[in-house]
């Protein structure tokens, strides 16, 4: 048998159930049609907010005379007018960082936390959890503080650029309630891993110094004939 008499043989077959339900396709293919123009519309539109948002962006990431606040208020307004973009995720956490950089802790704290709580699993958590802690911290909150840099030790374990910045403000908060050896542990953790960096580094001179003052006094040697 030919192709063309098979294909003819099968629409005889189907024929009378195309006929009886003929209105049901043609909504079903009504809707098929809809649906596919909503879904190309919105991802046009989706595309559009993408390249004027990252255009924003990057306008402003060249531009060279704000201080920290107005380069936080600018970053902050990309943030708000493209809430579900790269780019707007990216400004939010420039502004939260620029208000940092500005001494005002607590507005950095509420921007670091809101974006956080809009992306806990995407691209920038572990550096919005991070920045909420250095907030905290700054705010002079240590109980608040260390419990949030433990939350990034616990949460983001593979983010070893994050983990290394968390062990070291924990061990500078130890530092400061006379913990000293809670300290070396976290400096020798960091000087141990990888990558090499300035935090290593820095983590490793660190590690120096604590064991320099933990170490017990050498006993003084008597003087022949004394």
């Amino acid at each position: 048998m030919q192709p063309q008499d098979t294909q003819t043989a099968f629409l005889i077959k189907v024929w009378p159930w195309i006929e009886a339900n003929r209105i049901r396709l043609a909504v079903g293919t009504g809707i098929i049609v809809v649906a596919v123009f909503f879904y190309s519309f919105f991802s046009y539109q989706r595309e559009q907010k993408e390249i004027a948002a990252g255009e924003a962006y990057s306008r402003l990431a060249l531009s060279s005379e704000a201080g920290p606040r107005q380069w936080a208020d600018a970053y902050l307004k990309i943030a708000n007018d493209y809430p579900d973009t790269l780019a707007g995720r990216r400004a939010l956490l420039q502004g939260a960082t620029a208000l940092y950089v500005a001494g005002q802790y607590a507005d950095a704290q509420a921007q670091f936390q809101k974006s956080f709580d809009a992306h806990s699993d995407g691209q920038f958590s572990a550096s919005a959890a991070l920045g909420v802690a250095a907030s905290l911290d700054a705010l002079g909150k240590l109980d608040p503080a260390a419990s949030a840099y433990q939350r990034i030790l616990n949460g983001f374990p593979s983010d070893m650029a994050a983990v290394n910045a968390a062990k070291f403000a924990l061990a500078q908060i130890s530092v400061e309630r006379g913990k000293f050896t809670d300290a070396l542990n976290a400096y020798e953790s960091i000087a141990r891993s990888n990558p090499d960096n300035a935090l290593r580094q820095e983590a490793a001179i660190r590690a120096m110094e604590l064991k320099t003052k933990l170490a017990p006094a050498a006993p003084a040697v008597a003087k022949p004939g004394a």
